[in-house]
C-alpha cells in the first residue's frame, strides 16, 4: 500500500484511481497523522484495505512530502561501492535539519554561500515504524515500516567542515539549508518491496538521465546501517534514514533545472531549482567528483568551481 500527504498535509492512500482520503482514520494531520498510521498500521489495515477499494478519489489532490516533519533525518555517508570500485569503508553518518524537507513539485533554492558546486544525491529512504535504541542487525528490519525516495542536496564547500566525529551523527550544515531535502512521492509499505537491496535509483535533469544505479551496490546492508545509527541515536516512529548514494552520476544543480527522481517500486517525483545568483557549472555528470570518490582521492566537489559570469 502507498501512503501520501496531500493538499493541507492530509493523509491519503495513493491508488491507480487517485488519492483516497484517510484523515478520519489518522487524526491530527501532518506528521502526527503519519506517525499514528505507522504505529497503528496492523490495527488499521482492514479499514485501510476497504477504503482503498471503496473510497472516492480526491479531486485535484496535490502531493506533499509524505513525512512533513520527522523527528530525525538520519543519513548514511559513503555507503556505496561506486559500482564495485571501492571496498566498504568504516560506517559513518550525519543528520539533516528538519527545515530542509521539500514537497514534490517544490523548488530547491540555492543559497548565497561560497560553494564549489551544488550536487543532487538521489537515495532510497527508509521510514521507521517502530522506535528504539541499540537495535541489533538481526532485529533491524522489524523496525522498518516502508520506503520512500529522497534527494540529499549537497553544497560542496571549499574547505572541510570540521571532519567526522566518532560516535556522533553531526548535523551536516552544508546539506541542511531550507529546501535541501526533497522527499516523495509516497511511502510504500515494506511488504510491497520484495528486496530493498535490489532497486533501481534514477535521477534526470531536464530529461537527461544522470543517476542510474542499483541498491545492490550498497557497501553496508540496510540492517547493518540501522544497527549503526541506532547505536548512536534514539529512533522514533516516522523518522527517516537516507541510505546514501552512488556518486557516479552526480552533477550540478543550477537555476532553471527541472529534476525528476525515482526509486523502483516507490515511484518518482519532480522539483525545480532556483538560484538567485544565477551561478553556472558545466552541464552533465561531474566526472571529476565521480572519479575522486571512485578512487578515494577526496570528497566530491573538491575541484569544481562555478563558471565565469558571461
Amino acid at each position: 500500500m502507498k501512503f501520501v500527504m496531500y493538499n493541507d498535509n492530509q493523509p491519503g492512500i495513493l491508488t491507480d484511481a487517485g488519492v483516497i482520503d484517510i484523515g478520519d482514520l489518522c487524526p491530527g494531520g501532518g506528521q502526527a497523522a503519519m506517525v499514528h498510521l505507522v504505529t497503528n498500521y496492523d490495527d488499521l489495515k482492514a479499514q485501510l484495505d476497504a477504503r482503498a477499494v471503496e473510497g472516492t478519489p480526491v479531486a485535484g489532490a496535490q502531493l506533499q512530502a509524505p513525512l512533513p516533519r520527522p523527528n530525525k533525518i538520519l543519513c548514511m555517508g559513503g555507503n556505496y561501492r561506486e559500482f564495485g570500485a571501492r571496498e566498504p569503508s568504516p560506517m559513518w553518518g550525519f543528520t539533516k535539519s528538519l527545515h530542509a524537507i521539500l514537497s514534490p513539485g517544490g523548488t530547491v533554492v540555492l543559497p548565497d554561500i561560497d560553494a564549489n558546486i551544488f550536487h543532487h544525491e538521489a537515495e532510497l529512504v527508509l521510514v521507521f515504524g517502530k522506535g528504539g535504541k541499540d537495535i541489533p542487525a538481526s532485529e533491524a528490519m522489524d523496525h522498518v515500516f516502508g520506503y520512500t525516495a529522497g534527494v540529499d542536496v549537497s553544497a560542496r564547500m571549499p574547505a572541510p567542515g570540521g571532519g567526522r566525529v566518532p560516535n556522533t551523527l553531526p548535523v551536516a550544515e552544508h546539506k541542511s539549508h531550507p529546501t535541501f531535502c526533497p522527499l516523495g512521492p509516497c511511502i510504500v509499505t515494506k511488504d510491497e518491496i520484495a528486496d530493498p537491496e535490489k532497486l533501481q535509483v534514477t535521477l534526470s535533469v531536464d530529461g537527461e538521465l544522470r543517476v542510474n544505479y542499483n541498491t545492490d551496490d550498497l557497501a553496508h546492508s540496510i540492517a547493518e546501517s540501522i544497527e549503526f545509527v541506532a547505536a548512536i541515536e534514539e529512533i522514533s516512529p516516522g523518522d527517516v534514514l537516507f541510505m546514501g548514494t552512488n556518486h557516479q552520476g552526480l552533477g550540478a544543480m543550477q537555476d532553471g533545472d527541472t529534476i525528476e527522481m525515482g526509486v523502483e517500486g516507490v515511484g518518482s517525483f519532480t522539483f525545480s531549482v532556483s538560484d538567485p545568483l544565477k551561478r553556472r557549472w558545466p552541464r552533465g555528470v561531474d566526472e571529476a567528483s565521480a572519479r575522486d570518490v571512485r578512487e578515494g582521492a577526496g570528497g566530491p566537489g573538491r575541484q569544481a568551481r562555478p563558471l565565469p559570469a558571461e
